[in-house]
């Protein structure tokens, strides 16, 4: 890595950094496959129906703006009992990304789109919506995933392969700083735009919007136990020339090193 890590224009694209990110990744799951579930869209009057088979997802769309019916391959996680993370790229909409996590116990999930938008767009190229959703059908729904403050204060270290390492720190509602420690990006760091949602108690998704490299990550992290966190999730923006769109799974072990203790009145996790 360059010695003028301020130079960002010698910054890896997306593709650069691709090579052996995904060590650690889950396993494809094919549990979902025959499945078939409709999402009642909170906040839009929308239901969609996603149907698995054989390694594909069909999405069809009732009613509601802004949910486009997709096909594509997929590739899914089971995160945890009856918790599933769904990732796909529709064939439609090749500058879209669909993150879907499934909580089918409770009956309800947290729909996130991740787009790329046009050239210039400011403060970043490549930017997310998140939709909660619940699953019809389901006798008695739990709480709707909501947006969580409760990483607010850690500071935790995250290895995606035996070469990439990366420390995280959780600075506000909407901000966090990254620092690579190792790995082709090592001595980096940036802060970045951040959204959080718990989907379940424990379990968070995570997800980032970069505005150095055109591209957002969208990840759900179990944080149960500080000293052995895993998550999984995917990178999304484009490539070194600027017009392909680059989209990568990939997984991750962390540990939670530290928390800030602020006073009451200047607890970032409070506001």
């Amino acid at each position: 890595m360059s010695e003028t890590p301020n130079d960002t224009d010698l910054w890896l694209p997306l593709d650069g950094l691709a090579p052996g990110f995904d060590a650690f990744r889950a396993p494809h799951s094919s549990a979902l496959d025959g499945k078939t579930f409709t999402a009642d869209m909170h906040g839009h009057d929308a239901r969609v129906t996603y149907s698995f088979a054989e390694g594909r997802i069909e999405s069809t769309v009732a009613g509601g703006a802004g949910f486009g019916q997709a096909s594509a391959a997929y590739e899914a996680v089971e995160v945890a009992d009856d918790l599933f993370y769904v990732q796909f790229t529709p064939e439609q909409r090749p500058h879209e990304a669909v993150s879907l996590f499934i909580d089918f116990a409770a009956g309800t999930g947290l729909s996130v789109l991740t787009l790329i938008g046009p050239d210039g767009q400011l403060p970043v190229r490549v930017t997310q919506q998140f939709v909660p959703f619940t699953i019809e059908g389901h006798v008695s729904p739990g709480k709707l995933p909501t947006p969580s403050n409760n990483l607010v204060g850690y500071r935790a270290w995250w290895r995606y392969s035996d070469v990439h390492a990366y420390e995280h720190v959780y600075l506000s509602e909407h901000w966090y700083t990254w620092h690579c420690v190792a790995g082709p990006e090592k001595t980096l760091a940036d802060t970045d735009e951040q959204t959080t949602y718990e989907v379940r108690p424990g379990f968070y998704v995570f997800a980032w919007r970069e505005k150095v490299i055109p591209c957002a990550a969208v990840t759900i992290a179990d944080h149960r136990d500080p000293e052995n966190l895993r998550s999984h999730g995917a990178l999304f923006g484009l490539d070194e020339s600027g017009t392909a769109p680059v989209m990568f799974t990939f997984g991750a072990h962390g540990k939670k090193l530290s928390k800030a203790e602020y006073p009451a009145e200047l607890d970032p996790s409070l506001w």
